[in-house]
């Protein structure tokens, strides 16, 4: 016979588990008592909070069981990074969504069975919500630190928490400065939010925690030797068209600087290039060889006039096609058999663009839009200049057009997947007629074992080759050999 957990609760233990009540603490006198009983009773003897925080205690008839405090997640903290998976960028962003258990105390006569997990349970089921209506915006993380030579990590065992190793034993001592104190401390995690991680880590946060992503400047995290490589790429090709009066920055170092720019995610013109330059260390500042203040000894960083110049002048084209070496020589060739085609529009720089990106993110080309052009006509010469012989184009809808359908497929020998919308209501019916009367993949298996014998069979033999991960299936989509024999009314 199984044993029951609480066999061993008197009534009144039980009780007090069933009644009691989580309070979030925010008048003044109850913050002031917590903190007092955290310095008190606590083994740290400090209730400081670091950034956003909370303060909770848990009550029954009155009387304080228990508190605890919440505060910002830890700066650094590598377990927990790789926990998540997230880059070191989106963690300088989107930290904020993590919440740190600072402190957790049980008052002396105060220690029932079963308290800390029902604390814990009631605490973490509402804190989201407090976070959200406190600092606007959710947390979905939960990070603590338990001391191994004083406790275990029981009470987060117990209540669904992760342990992912320890501490390396350092402590943050200033603003930016950390001292080792040889007593690592065991990490435990919990997600708030299921797939919180997932979330954590995407391109995109959900809508509802947009909140808690800080828009701060990007960073530069290239390091020296990466930067001299890009370095020497672009000075064998591109020769300083400047005079000598601007040579504090030379050419290659600026276009060097862009580029690690917009890999970082900065587009929006000089101004932001500018502020980025301001986030570089002095090393990386050395290697982009730009000099050094007479007056106080350090590198200058440019401005955005500087920028300015050097984007209105530099030849667009030699610069790609350098680029494209430099990526290569670094990553190899591209083996993704997946090209996507997406135009954007520059912000402040009044400039549309069509870029072409691998599967996987690796840059193939880009072309400016002409004043007397659209996207999807500037797209198509874009496309000539790829190879796409067994390879899928992925486009949105403005480029679902027969020209362009039958360039990839006839002339350049690859197969698209384009979207049909509303705006094109004959093809969107002649597709939706083709899809419920012909065996179309997936459905054409069912289709054709429903088929009488009399009914028009399947395209014998045929297959489609899907993207990376799908399973061939009979069909009869474009790019088939059925279709290129039979053609189609819209597109190829």
């Amino acid at each position: 016979m199984a044993r029951s957990k609480r066999k061993d609760l008197t009534p009144d233990e039980q009780d007090v588990l069933d009644h009691v009540q989580v309070r979030l603490l925010s008048k003044p006198d109850e913050v002031a008592r917590c903190d007092e009983l955290i310095f008190e009773h606590h083994y740290l003897h400090d209730a400081t909070l670091v950034g956003e925080h909370l303060r909770y205690a848990v009550i029954y008839k009155g009387k304080w069981l228990a508190v605890a405090t919440w505060s910002g997640a830890a700066l650094h903290l590598k377990a927990r990074d790789q926990f998540i998976g997230w880059t070191a960028e989106q963690c300088r962003c989107r930290r904020s969504l993590i919440a740190n258990n600072a402190r957790l105390l049980v008052l002396p006569d105060c220690r029932y069975p079963n308290l800390i997990s029902r604390f814990m349970k009631l605490m973490l089921g509402r804190l989201s919500q407090d976070w959200m209506e406190c600092w606007k915006h959710p947390v979905v993380l939960a990070e603590t630190f338990v001391d191994p030579q004083l406790y275990q990590g029981t009470a987060y065992k117990v209540s669904g928490w992760s342990h992912l190793g320890r501490t390396a034993g350092w402590k943050r001592d200033a603003a930016d400065f950390y001292q080792k104190h040889d007593a690592p401390k065991q990490i435990w995690v919990r997600e708030l939010v299921k797939k919180a991680c997932v979330k954590l880590r995407a391109a995109e946060l959900p809508a509802q925690w947009a909140g808690g992503q800080l828009d701060l400047v990007p960073r530069c995290t290239t390091k020296a030797k990466e930067i001299r490589s890009l370095m020497e790429a672009l000075q064998q090709e591109i020769p300083e068209f400047r005079r000598r009066q601007a040579l504090a920055y030379p050419v290659a170092g600026l276009l060097a600087l862009i580029v690690m720019a917009m890999a970082s995610g900065v587009h929006k013109g000089p101004d932001d290039l500018a502020q980025y330059a301001d986030t570089l260390r002095q090393g990386q500042l050395r290697a982009l060889r730009f000099r050094r203040d007479r007056h106080t000894g350090r590198i200058r960083c440019p401005k955005k006039t500087v920028f300015h110049v050097v984007l209105s002048e530099v030849d667009a084209a030699t610069l790609e096609r350098v680029l494209l070496i430099w990526q290569r020589q670094l990553l190899g060739p591209p083996q993704d058999r997946i090209v996507i085609v997406d135009g954007k529009k520059m912000r402040h720089g009044g400039v549309e663009m069509v870029n072409a990106v691998t599967g996987a993110g690796q840059y193939l080309g880009g072309v400016i839009t002409s004043c007397k052009s659209t996207e999807v006509t500037a797209a198509r010469p874009l496309l000539r200049g790829l190879d796409l012989a067994g390879k899928t184009v992925l486009t949105d809808a403005l480029h679902t057009n027969e020209e362009t359908a039958q360039q990839i497929l006839f002339e350049q020998g690859g197969d698209y997947v384009m979207t049909v919308k509303g705006n094109q209501p004959t093809l969107q019916k002649t597709l939706e007629t083709l899809f419920a009367n012909q065996g179309f993949s997936p459905t054409a298996q069912l289709a054709q074992a429903s088929d009488p014998p009399a009914g028009q069979p399947g395209p014998g033999g045929d297959t489609l080759v899907g993207l990376s991960g799908s399973h061939p299936q009979p069909g009869g989509l474009s790019g088939s050999t059925t279709d290129r024999a039979t053609g189609n009314p819209r597109l190829p």
